[in-house]
């Protein structure tokens, strides 16, 4: 495979976008997009329903899919893989079937002050429900966890942690693997958050010792509307339904119903064998990428980018000052100009960068900002980017009118 990966995205042709917002959505090679127009114009049928030709490679597919899925992340059999939406509709998943099932008055759900709102807003519906009580482990201003805050958090009345490996406005890797291991001591279940990570590192369900790991397909070059929940079996299998409709059932009388066996009674109705078919594509390019040439390539722009940045003194870069720590990410302040107005700014010159919240209030309130501008890298950015939007970024102010 070419270094140039810019070759092998078609959005990037015929223009000179600079495009930092990886974070949010990362962009799609021809790969993957051509995976999507075979499947429609192959076999676009009903999987799992129809004994026809069509319908039996559209079965195949999408199970070829999940059986990629589970061998990526290191999951130990199929069934734990479950097709969603995205990672919010993942995590809602376990906190709607297992939250709620498994949690009493008076226990303990245990999540960080950086989570996104995706893992924020399902719990504070578990706790509310059933009377139990949010707990957060705080970070300092590098995002950081210390040993003695989740030690003194996570305690016999634990019954769910729930924490994202890697933060999307600092880009902090938590301790995720220590974390869970406390965690399982006092008898609570691990649910990551792998959105920012799944896309940029290799991610192995088992050496975290996650019990459920939820990530999403369009931050890893595959299609929007296709999520991934892993869970452990014993988990699934003792889990009701989130939803229920066509196909998760078994037998349905007049009365009542029987539900399929994993990992179908968690996929009611029609199901998203286009985006199946993209995600598996999507895996395949990231693999042919590869994990260490990801990770290389994001550090070394980092550490260019954040180089930068430091010699502009109105600027205040959120996080650690090691590039390393950033996986990517760069959140950051210009004095004297509101996020979004440096966003729009930078879009007259062709740059595409975050500003907002990035839906981490919490974090933005305990960080002291309303909101800040992010700028996120991948794989396809190059050092020639990363000049030009210094470039840029020197003359924010001055366009703005701010001496």
């Amino acid at each position: 495979m070419n270094n140039d990966f810019k070759k092998d995205f078609a959005i990037f042709e015929g223009n000179d976008i600079i495009y930092f917002d990886n974070a949010a959505t990362a962009q799609r090679p021809r790969k993957v997009m051509e995976a999507m127009t075979t499947f429609n114009d192959t076999c676009n049928a009903n999987p799992l329903r129809g004994l026809y030709d069509w319908s039996v490679r559209a079965t195949a597919a999408y199970e070829e899919a999940r059986e990629k899925t589970a061998a990526f992340i290191g999951a130990q059999t199929s069934e734990e893989i479950i097709f969603t939406r995205n990672a919010t509709e993942s995590l809602n998943l376990v906190a709607y079937s297992y939250g709620l099932s498994h949690i009493k008055e008076g226990d303990e759900i245990v999540i960080s002050v950086m989570e996104h709102h995706s893992n924020i807003l399902p719990w504070q519906m578990v706790a509310r429900e059933r009377k139990a009580k949010l707990v957060f482990l705080e970070c300092d201003e590098e995002g950081t966890i210390a040993r003695e805050e989740y030690e003194s958090k996570i305690t016999d009345k634990t019954k769910i942690v729930s924490i994202m490996q890697v933060s999307n406005v600092l880009g902090v890797t938590n301790p995720v693997r220590e974390i869970a291991d406390y965690a399982h001591a006092k008898g609570a279940v691990v649910i990551v958050d792998g959105a920012q990570s799944v896309p940029h590192r290799a991610v192995d369900v088992q050496a975290l010792h996650a019990d459920f790991l939820a990530f999403s397909a369009h931050k890893m070059c595959g299609p929007m509307g296709m999520g991934v929940l892993y869970g452990k079996k014993e988990l699934l299998e003792d889990m009701p339904p989130f939803l229920t409709g066509g196909e998760m059932i078994e037998y349905v009388t007049r009365e009542d119903a029987t539900f399929a066996e994993l990992p179908h009674k968690f996929e009611a109705g029609t199901v998203n064998a286009q985006g199946a078919a993209g995600l598996s594509a999507a895996i395949d390019y990231l693999r042919d990428v590869g994990f260490d040439r990801i990770r290389e390539t994001e550090d070394r722009l980092t550490k260019r980018l954040m180089a930068g940045m430091q010699e502009l003194p109105y600027i205040t870069i959120c996080g650690a000052n090691d590039p390393l720590l950033h996986s990517g990410i760069v959140t950051f302040n210009i004095e004297g100009c509101h996020p979004h107005d440096v966003s729009s700014v930078l879009d007259t010159e062709g740059i595409c960068i975050r500003a907002g919240h990035h839906c981490a209030q919490p974090l933005m309130k305990h960080l002291g900002v309303q909101s800040t501008a992010r700028a996120s890298l991948y794989f396809y950015n190059t050092e020639e980017e990363v000049d030009r939007f210094l470039e840029k970024l020197g003359k924010v102010r001055e366009w703005l009118g701010i001496k």
